[in-house]
């Protein structure tokens, strides 16, 4: 695996967690709070972008636009049966969320979270590290590789992970920073 290939696989799980991190609410109303959310509509499960439009007309609301009137209802069910503990106000046409303000109880719960992901990420990031170093060991046990060069090259699979977990940590530091602003 070449150092590029390994780092297009570290930046998509960088990115992997950077989504993690946008689902985690904040002070603000955002709409990527609503990405993980599924509405039952017609018998399947629909992610919730692909029937409404979602907009924060202010930093404490979130409004939702269905394109199909008929799954307000759905909507607001499901939004209300998430693990977010949102309360929909649904007025026939859209419905609004307001999100209210952070008690300092649930930043550190929302913290804690952030630190779980980022765990999970460092874990993913680690796994592909695995994974070049036992290639770069295998080419040097086939005679691909002198075992200088399966060091130097094991040198730099450790160093592109070491700008990956620096630049993860800093997402880190940055959303927890974000959680805890009041």
């Amino acid at each position: 695996m070449s150092t590029k290939d390994l780092e297009a696989s570290m930046r998509k799980s960088l990115e992997a967690t950077q989504r993690n991190f946008n689902t985690i609410r904040t002070g603000r109303a955002n709409s990527s709070l609503l990405d993980r959310i599924s509405v039952e509509y017609y018998g399947a499960d629909t992610p919730l972008k692909s029937l409404a439009t979602l907009s924060t007309p202010d930093s404490q609301t979130i409004q939702i636009q269905p394109f199909d009137i008929s799954g307000l209802a759905a909507i607001e069910k499901a939004i209300a049966m998430s693990e977010l503990g949102f309360t929909p106000n649904n007025d026939g046409k859209v419905i609004r969320i307001n999100v209210p303000p952070l008690t300092e109880e649930r930043r550190k719960e929302f913290c804690k979270m952030a630190s779980k992901y980022a765990e999970e990420g460092k874990v993913a990031l680690r796994n592909l590290r695995r994974d070049a170093i036992d290639k770069v060991k295998k080419q040097e046990k086939d005679g691909d590789f002198s075992e200088d060069q399966s060091r130097d090259e094991q040198d730099s699979v450790q160093k592109v992970l070491d700008k990956f977990i620096v630049e993860l940590e800093k997402q880190l530091a940055d959303k927890e920073a974000a959680i805890l602003k009041v």
